[in-house]
Order: C-alpha cells, then structure tokens, then sequence
C-alpha cells in the first residue's frame, strides 16, 4: 500500500553547507518547509555537542515550523544531560538517541545499549514521561534490540550504513540479520525504523522486511539536489520507496 513506510527527511548537511562558509545561506529550516511541502512526512535533525551543523537556533525553528505544519520532528541527540534539557524544553515529537565521538565525520555505528542499561535507561524514561516518542539507532543486532526494548525504548532505528557499503553475499547476508533484528523487535512490540547511507535503490531494498514502518534519510537527498533540486529528489524517493510497497 502505497504511502504506508513514512519518509523521514534529515536536513543536517543543508547546515553543513551553511556553516562552511558562515552566514545564513542555505538555510536547513526553509529545506524543511520544502520538504514537508512535497510529501515529506517529518523532519529529522541532530543537533551535535559541537553544533559541527545543526545550531539551537535552527532547533528552535524547525521545532515551531513542524508545530504550525503538525509533522513530526525527530530529535537527534547524543545520550548527554545537556542535550537531554534542550529536549525536554523543546518536546519534540521524537528524540533518537544516537552514539556521538567529536571526532567522526558522521555517526559511524548504533549506540550500545546492551552494557549500558544503567545510563540510557533514565533518560529514556525521563523523555517518555514528558510525551516524547523515544527511539534509539542501533545495530540490528538481537542483543541491541533487547537491550532497547529493556530500557523502555518505543523505537529502534537500525543502522543501514553496512548493507549500504556491502555487496554480494555480504550484502545479502547483512540484510539477513536486519530481517532478524526486524522481526525480533516488532514480536517485543517496537517500532522498526531504518537509516543511514539510504539512497533510491537500498532505501527500496528495506521496504522487503514488513516491519519496517519508516525511513530516515538526509546526506544523499542533500547531495542529489546539488543536481535536481531539494523537491524532485525527495519525490523520486517517495517513487522509489512507493513502488516497492
């Protein structure tokens, strides 16, 4: 059924193309406003303990924008007490609790949950009490997948950057183990989400696994409107996830 897997946009890399120069062009807040107006079903963005893109500022912004358009944010955040405040000041709909090191260029793997109940649990619980949506991006791995559903989590976010970066059998074999991850967290009544290194032909190769219900994706959508423009892109991604449904 067409339409039935949201799409998730991620403006992050529009700030990035900001900040290299400074100023106030291109602005992530108006390539949010213009992909809500072509179909986009929320926005997503991370706001970094080094703000290396996305600012308060734009949080602020995007968070009334998404309020006056009644879409989704999704809120990326490391599992820190400051980020922590800035979320439950704001309310988004969603907070994704995300691994972050300073010195990666983007996030490099799922957040280990498994071993660190103790930490992610209270702020989970802390976020699910004040009316957000909690997700956590992980492995699809079975252990992460508990461990997620342990800490009071309502939705994991797998991490695709693998199966997009394989081919041949290894591909094939890593789309194996999100399946399993997949189906593991739906029968513990999760949410299944996907992101990371999406583009039209694997974010339609995840549309295979039934219980994945939404798409997060931004450097590629940034990277093609380079080239066809913000609007066309996000519409040749809906296609492609659209025809797979």
């Amino acid at each position: 059924m067409a339409g039935l897997v949201r799409l998730g946009i991620n403006i992050d890399h529009v700030a990035t193309v900001r900040n290299a120069r400074g100023g106030v062009h291109p602005d992530p807040v108006r390539a949010a406003r213009e992909a809500l107006a072509v179909g986009a079903d929320g926005i997503t963005a991370h706001l970094r303990e080094d703000r290396r893109h996305i600012t308060d500022a734009d949080i602020d912004a995007l968070s009334d924008l998404c309020a006056v358009a009644g879409k989704p944010l999704n809120f990326e955040m490391a599992v820190t007490d400051e980020m922590l405040a800035i979320a439950l000041r704001h309310r988004p709909h969603a907070a994704c609790l995300v691994p972050e090191r300073r010195e990666e260029v983007t996030t490099e793997g799922g957040l280990a949950v498994a071993g660190h109940e103790a930490r992610i649990a209270p702020v989970v619980k802390a976020l699910a009490d004040a009316g957000v949506r909690v997700s956590l991006f992980i492995e699809p791995s079975i252990a992460q997948v508990d461990a997620a559903a342990a800490v009071g989590a309502q939705v994991v976010e797998f991490h695709t950057g693998r199966y997009c970066h394989l081919s041949g059998d290894d591909r094939a074999i890593e789309f194996e183990r999100l399946q399993a991850a997949a189906t593991r967290a739906a029968d513990l009544g999760l949410e299944v989400h996907a992101g990371h290194g999406l583009d039209y032909d694997t974010a339609a190769d995840m549309l295979a696994i039934p219980e994945v219900r939404e798409l997060n994706i931004g450097h590629f959508l940034i990277g093609e409107a380079v080239f066809v423009g913000l609007a066309t892109a996000i519409q040749r991604m809906r296609a492609a996830m659209d025809a797979k449904l």
